[in-house]
């Protein structure tokens, strides 16, 4: 058998995936649109957050939002009875979106007549964590019901991550999960991230999202304005 070579693929798909990251997120700051990128497994909560916070936020903001699922029309749908702009990114077999394609859906969006940008990524904890998109902020929604070690379990996705919410804390008891040790494993992994325990059934700790995504739309809009 013959040596031929060793190619890093993998090193080389991620130079790629930043590169088009920083250019996502230059022109993103060039309109002044703040990007959020909810990440999270299956079942977690991403979609009725994103529902949520349009209702709460849009008589204030102009949103869009991008739908990235292996078949996205479902929660695209979702979405677009709220009465926002919805681009659903079907991503087949892969289990994340990378820039390149959130790049190309800023194409559908009229992005001078925007202010937010909610993009919700596959369902899974592990794909996504190393495909920066190109948002201003990383957010991470987890359950207690898919266990209260889940956050220890796949620490990588929370090093990277602005912003966690532990969600369904109203139905702990019920499914033997412990929502303040999820809070502490995820502090623990990373200390300078925001954790917040929310119920989105009944709102709970839900003001505290919504000022989050107010905070990083008004430091989105001052830096473009000292520009």
């Amino acid at each position: 058998m013959h040596f031929v070579d060793v190619l890093n693929i993998g090193k080389d798909i991620l130079k790629a995936n930043k590169k088009h990251a920083d250019k996502n997120r230059e022109l993103l700051n060039s309109h002044g649109i703040a990007a959020f990128d909810f990440m999270g497994a299956i079942g977690s909560g991403k979609t009725l957050l994103i529902e949520f916070l349009i209702n709460e936020l849009k008589d204030e903001y102009k949103i869009a939002c991008i739908a990235g699922d292996v078949i996205a029309k479902y929660d695209a749908g979702r979405m677009e009875r709220h009465g926002v702009k919805v681009i659903p990114l079907n991503t087949g077999k892969e289990c994340h979106l990378d820039s390149h394609q959130v790049g190309h859906s800023y194409l559908d969006l009229d992005l001078d007549n925007l202010d937010i940008i909610f993009i919700e990524n596959v369902g899974n904890l592990i794909c996504p964590t190393d495909f920066d998109l190109g948002t201003h902020k990383r957010t991470v929604v987890v359950s207690v019901s898919e266990g209260d070690d889940t956050v220890e379990k796949h620490p990588e996705i929370f090093k990277t991550a602005d912003l966690t919410i532990i969600n369904k804390i109203d139905i702990a008891k019920a499914v033997g999960s412990d929502p303040v040790k999820m809070f502490n494993d995820a502090k623990t992994i990373n200390k300078d991230m925001e954790v917040l325990l929310t119920s989105i059934k009944n709102t709970e700790g839900l003001e505290k999202v919504v000022e989050f995504i107010k905070n990083t739309v008004k430091e989105v809009k001052s830096n473009k304005n000292k520009k």
